[in-house]
């Protein structure tokens, strides 16, 4: 597949309200609507990819899911491993055992089932979860 600058265009986009409505900016209380043309667009691009891949004859399971590891997991642990200083700092031990908990569950890209089962994603406490936005990798 061709690069396509229009789509980081509204990556850009959707992102923006997202990151405003977790700053706390009241005019952006939708900002999960970024979150699902987020989804929208990385469904496009996945579906993209798969049918280009079969049109091609070299269509693979295996290569699919390699090359989204090999674009995801290092920034994923990266993001794993710069967050163990600051919830060893500034969260209580029975946050830092539920954080413990998250990272497990986010390296095996299932957090959301940990998140859904223990709390609501706007709980009050959500702050004190450095790894809650790991869901959306998850799905």
């Amino acid at each position: 597949m061709r690069y396509r600058p229009e789509i980081d265009g509204l990556r850009a986009v959707a992102v923006v309200p997202v990151i405003l409505f977790h700053a706390g900016f009241s005019a952006f209380s939708g900002g999960y609507v970024g979150v699902d043309v987020f989804f929208v667009i990385s469904g496009y691009l996945i579906t993209t990819i798969l049918i280009s891949d079969r049109e091609a004859g070299t269509y693979s399971l295996l290569g699919f899911y390699e090359r989204r590891a090999r674009r995801i997991l290092p920034a994923l642990f990266f993001v794993m491993v710069c967050t163990i200083p600051f919830a060893w700092r500034w969260i209580s031990p029975e946050q830092f055992e539920d954080y413990a908990r998250s990272q497990a569950f986010a390296a095996l890209f299932i957090s959301n089932v940990h998140f859904l089962e223990n709390s609501g994603y706007y709980d009050i406490a959500s702050g004190f979860r450095p790894l809650l936005h790991t869901w959306s990798l998850a799905v």
